[in-house]
């Protein structure tokens, strides 16, 4: 065996989760000859072939599975240890990777990172819009900004706002059927609700967006259950008269890995964003 290079381990693994080498070129922003390359130092350095070559592309040798299992756990650990080395004793500066959902990303944290930007002008952040849960042992970002009843497992964080709920539709469009949730958000508290109290022949659209669903209830497709600071200002909509049960309120985490919990920069970084959302609880309220 080689010498290993640790970073041949991210298009190793991002090959794996992909399944394809053109999925992990999109995902690490590189050509598919530097995939290749990559992949094939790394069979070079371990001394064994990780993945099939097929027609259909490169796919994950079976007997392979524990040796993946087994990079996957060093490239955290070495992910984790150099957002350690630079968050100790380091000024608010460096770049942050927030993940939150589109609808956060889309109304509230724009301003809010603008604000913590003013703070902290030498703070690069990127700001990850996606619905479905970011891995952040696998350090795809370092803090999330995410409404959910309770943390995953790993991660550690505080709950500055609750999202509270209310039911919209356009004008004149009150006894017309409900607009549903898909993907992620049925597991949602409004959804969970909800669901048991309609018939299925009722819901006449689903989106697994809560900005795609205020979208389609303005153009008069349906009612629907939003967040509330995602529709109060919205002139498009009224808001029902249907009285909805106080525990669909849901929490906002920001929150990061147990790992990172203890790094003074992303600490501090928790703090301003707690605080920006703390200032904005009157959007968030019922």
């Amino acid at each position: 065996m080689h010498r290993l290079n640790w970073d041949d381990l991210r298009f190793v693994l991002a090959v794996a989760e992909a399944q394809s080498v053109a999925g992990a070129a999109r995902q690490l922003g590189v050509n598919h000859a530097t995939v290749l390359r990559r992949i094939a130092a790394f069979e070079d350095s371990v001394g064994t072939q990780v993945f099939d070559r097929t027609p259909r592309g490169y796919t994950l040798r079976p007997d392979r599975l524990r040796l993946i299992a087994a990079a996957r756990e060093v490239g955290q650990a070495v992910g984790t240890l150099r957002l350690l080395a630079d968050g100790m004793d380091a000024p608010l500066g460096g770049h942050a990777r927030v993940t939150s959902t589109d609808s956060l990303c889309q109304t509230v944290l724009p301003e809010i990172l603008s604000e913590v930007r003013g703070k902290a002008s030498e703070l690069q952040m990127s700001l990850i819009s996606t619905n479905s849960h970011v891995n952040l042992s696998r350090l795809e970002a370092e803090l999330t900004v995410r409404p959910a009843p309770v943390l995953p497992e790993g991660l550690i964080g505080e709950t500055p706002v609750e999202m509270h709920f209310a039911a919209y539709a356009a004008p004149g469009c009150a006894d017309l059927g409900w607009l549903g949730f898909d993907g992620t958000m049925r597991r949602s508290r409004p959804w969970l609700w909800l669901e048991p109290q309609i018939e299925k022949h009722a819901v006449v659209a689903s989106a697994d967006s809560f900005l795609v669903l205020r979208e389609l209830a303005a153009r008069g497709v349906g009612k629907a259950v939003l967040p509330v600071f995602v529709a109060r200002n919205d002139s498009r909509l009224q808001r029902l008269d249907i009285a909805l049960p106080e525990d669909l309120a849901t929490p906002v985490w920001v929150a990061c890995h147990e790992d990172l919990a203890d790094m003074p920069r992303l600490i501090r970084i928790r703090k301003l964003l707690c605080e920006a959302l703390e200032m904005r609880a009157a959007l968030f309220a019922a």
